[in-house]
């Protein structure tokens, strides 16, 4: 049997970030390890380390789909692996996540007022008020926190739909995260003269 790493429990991280969030919206900014570590990586080594070793909540899926077996584990379609699917799904995460930003720009500009809710699939809101207790700082630092709970709050109900419909880790097909590290590993593979040979 093979001898368990260090970062085969970062599961158990993935899942006390979004029990974390649930009590206080604030610790929802450690979310940002989740998008700069992947990049760092790619950016540094020109791999997918990161997705194939230490992202925690594809170890989730794989261990409640997997071991626990509420997993179909049926193939993915083939339109969700496409390239055209993959990347319609990043530049639609872009968008929604820029959209997030801006409210909270707004927020931190004094022209709106914080919105204690979280929204879950873009589209429903789930009032998130006893999940903040105050802060020294502005309150577009907690605006920030309710929308990124909400990106990553959404990405894990997605993964988790995916597990049972189709393989335990089928949302690592079309990840924003992952889409964006193969990109960069994808140019730090090009000659100078960026074409490929």
């Amino acid at each position: 049997m093979k001898q368990k790493k260090w970062y085969d429990y970062l599961w158990i991280a993935s899942l006390a970030y979004l029990i974390l969030g649930f009590f206080n919206i604030l610790f929802a900014w450690l979310g940002l390890l989740c998008f700069f570590i992947p990049l760092i990586i790619a950016i540094v080594k020109g791999n997918k380390a990161y997705c194939n070793k230490y992202c925690g909540r594809g170890q989730l899926f794989s261990l409640v789909g997997g071991r626990f077996g509420l997993s179909r584990k049926k193939d993915i379609p083939k339109w969700m692996k496409s390239a055209c699917f993959r990347y319609g799904f990043l530049a639609f995460f872009f968008a929604m996540f820029f959209l997030m930003l801006f409210n909270t720009y707004l927020v931190f500009a004094g022209t709106r007022s914080l919105r204690m809710t979280v929204t879950l699939l873009w589209t429903f809101r789930l009032p998130w008020h006893w999940a903040y207790h105050g802060t020294l700082f502005s309150d577009g630092t907690a605006q920030f926190a309710f929308g990124f709970y909400s990106v990553m709050l959404t990405s894990t109900v997605l993964g988790f739909l995916t597990m049972i419909l189709f393989k335990p880790r089928s949302w690592c097909v079309y990840c924003p995260m992952g889409t964006m590290t193969q990109l960069i590993c994808k140019a730090k593979k090009l000659p100078p003269n960026g074409k490929q040979s």
